[in-house]
């Protein structure tokens, strides 16, 4: 469009010049032929040659100051998401599973509140379930509640985690449990132990009492859990990651309806880099 403005710019001026030339050149043969109308007409088209002479020059004027413009803009924006950058490289935080994961079953309270209300909100359902069939026929579920110690090992304290997947792993077998279709991504409590000076991640799973997963009267063994993340420092900064824990046997029953599995090792891969969230969605 640039060119194009240029371009017509360039053949209205040749065309005035030239104009304007043969009114100079043949101004005494206009004058004679014309009388007195001659010569005006040959002013005129040096006037007019005057005018777009003038205007050619404000319309480059114009585009320099509008291409300046442009180029503050983009250095404008340039450093402002330097500047966001290097704000989220330096308040991220990253976590690591430790210790040892509790299986329990979820309080009624919370179970009674989900079916009634149909706030899925910290819940986790099995692949494969309809939430719709879990409100109607709540018999034919199980609500349990898992608790696992973390600690920050890199970065600032943790606001807020949320899960986007989470599977379990049993002799090559996964068990798959997603976030409700109502929601972006499943929530978790951030509970602080004064006993264990820890902080826990709670998520509450939901799966039929006909699956695999977790039998009563079994030894309901884990090899491996594999969580797709979401941390978000206490200056909203955010970051998703893969964290991988392998487990041995449940080794000890701390109350009744419980499992215990002690983590033997744990990991974390970052997927995304580190970004400033939205603070109003919270």
């Amino acid at each position: 469009m640039k060119y194009k403005n240029y371009f017509i710019i360039i053949i209205i001026g040749i065309i005035v010049f030239g104009l304007s030339f043969l009114a100079l050149v043949f101004g005494d043969f206009l004058a004679a032929t014309y009388d007195v109308i001659g010569i005006r007409i040959a002013t005129l088209f040096v006037a007019y040659a005057s005018f777009i002479s003038s205007m050619t020059f404000s319309f480059l004027i114009y585009y320099h100051n509008r291409t300046v413009s442009r180029i503050n803009d983009d250095t404008n924006k340039r450093a402002e998401l330097f500047r966001e950058l290097q704000f989220a490289s330096s308040n991220y935080s990253i976590i690591e599973f430790m210790d040892r994961m509790l299986i329990y079953n979820e309080s009624e309270r919370y179970v009674e509140r989900l079916i009634n209300t149909g706030n899925t909100s910290f819940h986790m359902f099995e692949e494969g379930i309809n939430f719709d069939d879990v409100r109607k026929n709540p018999h034919n579920y199980r609500f349990i509640s898992v608790r696992i110690p973390f600690r920050v090992v890199e970065g600032k304290l943790v606001s807020h985690i949320s899960f986007d997947l989470l599977t379990f792993e049993r002799d090559l077998i996964k068990f798959r449990f997603l976030t409700p279709d109502n929601q972006n991504e499943s929530r978790v409590f951030i509970l602080y132990n004064e006993l264990t000076k820890r902080n826990n991640v709670i998520i509450n799973l939901v799966f039929s009492k006909d699956s695999a997963f977790m039998q009563d009267h079994h030894d309901n063994y884990f090899t491996k859990i594999k969580v797709i993340i979401n941390i978000t420092s206490l200056l909203g900064v955010r970051v998703k990651g893969i964290s991988e824990l392998y487990f041995t046997n449940p080794e000890q029953i701390e109350f009744k309806g419980s499992n215990t599995y002690r983590i033997n090792s744990s990991n974390f891969t970052l997927i995304e880099m580190p970004k400033i969230e939205q603070l109003y969605e919270y």
